[in-house]
């Protein structure tokens, strides 16, 4: 995924592309490369700004955020409390779906990871949803009456009480862990803090190498990135 400016040319190992041969030409668009290689210009999709973006740390994959983003039940206008930041890789999504008049406050406490969550989510036009927050969430949650709250922490067990605090009867809350024994403790939280519908699922994705009388699964596949927990907010007796 390129800038394209006036003036200038993207060099690849199959040749360069002048940029102005591109300006004013249609998304789709066909053009030749200076060693006669084909070139197609696409408009950049939501995977696109996620796993191109800029990273300092490891970012959540399209296969979890695809089930994060339909078992947490948001939409446009929906209310989002999300940590951590990360590099934005998870926020880009969330705001992507919150959009137009929904909002995503999402807190991280190193601010050199904001900066660059910053940069992605300006690169992907969808700053203006986003309220970046350094805080400690562990400290506490600002918003109330959220719809959602999206936990991809190393301890988020001490932020699930918090999180009920937040969320609006019903709302829900999405947790992302590398390891079972974060797991088992989230999820022994949920029980004792008012949450039902609780479940856990591991998410992994086979690519296909697909040729008349060849077809195969890939060799290689993402396997295992980690586990992701469910839960809904049900009004205490």
């Amino acid at each position: 995924m390129v800038k394209v400016e006036r003036g200038k040319s993207f060099h690849t190992h199959k040749g360069f592309v002048k940029f102005d041969d591109i300006i004013g030409k249609e998304w789709g668009c066909n053009l030749m490369s200076s060693l006669g290689f084909r070139f197609s210009v696409l408009k950049p999709i939501l995977r696109d700004y996620i796993m191109k973006s800029a990273r300092e740390t490891q970012i959540n994959y399209p296969k979890d955020i695809g089930l994060i983003v339909m078992f947490s039940g948001i939409g446009p206008g929906s209310v989002v409390v999300e940590a951590g930041t990360g590099t934005g890789a998870m926020t880009t999504a969330l705001a992507h779906y919150v959009k137009p008049n929904g909002k995503v406050f999402s807190y991280d406490i190193r601010e050199e990871f904001q900066r660059t969550a910053e940069k992605n989510l300006r690169r992907a036009g969808l700053i203006e949803f986003v309220e970046l927050k350094s805080k400690d969430i562990t400290v506490g949650i600002d918003e109330n009456n959220v719809d959602s709250v999206i936990l991809d922490l190393a301890i988020p067990w001490v932020v699930i009480p918090l999180a009920y605090s937040a969320l609006k009867p019903s709302g829900t809350i999405v947790s992302f862990s590398p390891t079972i024994d974060q797991v088992v403790k989230a999820v022994e939280a949920l029980h004792e803090n008012g949450f039902i519908d609780i479940q856990t699922v591991e998410c992994l994705m086979r690519g296909m190498q697909v040729e008349r009388g060849k077809t195969r699964p890939d060799t290689l596949m993402t396997a295992h990135t980690g586990y992701i927990t469910f839960a809904r907010k049900a009004l205490k007796l």
